[in-house]
């Protein structure tokens, strides 16, 4: 048996409560106005790490300022009681935790859009300089697929091969999916820069926002050969290895808030897979290039 039934069970994050978007339809008032709307994130919540990513990336501090809010949440419910008054404003009386990312309008007071995708891709469109588009529309059904094959095939069945309460042929199972979608983004890999070519996406931003999660998160309730298993993908860890290199995502690498994070939700016992590190991410982002851009 490669799992071992010694994992924790994470809550599954909530649909998105929010769903606007910047400039697509007039009645919303949502124009691209630079300096009207910001970005409040955590950056040891993945979906938070990778609009903070794409954020350095399009270099739209002065356009688009972010607050970036504690690794770990401060309220009852889990949600961040920083946000709350913008959650009250946009919905009076609303019944959930007042989660990130969110991106607010300055000008009403209310929440545009607590979806990171909607997010990233209206940041890269309406404020990026144009040049470089992260998510280019010739490359749109490319990126897309990248990113459900991160979310399910790596994301939820490395959840899923790590649970404590499920049957032992289930999470055998959900090993066997997570590492079919690691042969299927190495392929990716093999012989080109980036995971939809050789330029960068925001496929990229997701793939190592997974990867990122996948070894400090997720390995800790996986056994050591299952761990060494995943490792054995060099275009895979090296494409990670190169991104971690580079200050746009170096600088929002917070190991300790991802642990206190992971530990302050995890209901769990560590396995033997959290001996078994697969980067040592601390030293790569200390040795950043100081380049825009990969």
């Amino acid at each position: 048996m490669s799992v071992t039934p010694q994992a924790a069970h994470v809550a599954t994050r909530p649909a998105p409560a929010f769903r606007g978007r910047i400039g697509r339809d007039a009645r919303s008032g949502h124009y691209a106005v630079p300096g009207r709307y910001r970005l409040h994130l955590s950056t040891a919540c993945p979906q938070g790490l990778a609009i903070a990513v794409t954020h350095s990336l399009l270099d739209i501090a002065d356009s688009c300022p972010v607050t970036f809010l504690p690794a770990v949440p401060d309220g009852p419910d889990g949600g961040h009681t920083a946000l709350e008054p913008l959650y009250e404003a946009s919905a009076h009386r609303h019944p959930g935790p007042a989660l990130a990312p969110v991106l607010s309008d300055g000008w009403s007071g209310r929440i545009v859009s607590t979806h990171a995708p909607d997010i990233t891709r209206d940041l890269d469109r309406y404020f990026g300089d144009g040049r470089a588009a992260l998510y280019p529309r010739a490359a749109a059904a490319e990126i897309e697929a990248v990113e459900r094959l991160c979310a399910r095939g790596v994301e939820e069945a490395a959840q899923r091969a790590g649970r404590a309460d499920g049957d032992p042929a289930e999470r055998a199972s959900a090993l066997d999916v997570l590492l079919g979608a690691l042969d299927e983004l190495e392929h990716r890999l093999t012989g080109h820069d980036h995971v939809t070519g050789d330029r960068l996406t925001g496929a990229d931003v997701t793939l190592w926002v997974t990867l990122v999660q996948l070894d400090t998160v997720h390995r800790h309730h996986l056994d050591a050969h299952a761990v060494h298993r995943i490792a054995g993908r060099p275009a895979l860890w090296d494409h990670a290895r190169r991104l971690t290199a580079y200050p746009a995502f170096a600088a929002h690498l917070d190991l300790a808030g991802t642990a206190r994070r992971h530990h302050a939700r995890c209901r769990g016992l560590e396995a033997a897979g959290a001996a078994v590190q697969i980067l040592d991410w601390a030293a790569h982002a200390d040795g950043t290039r100081r380049i825009h851009r990969p």
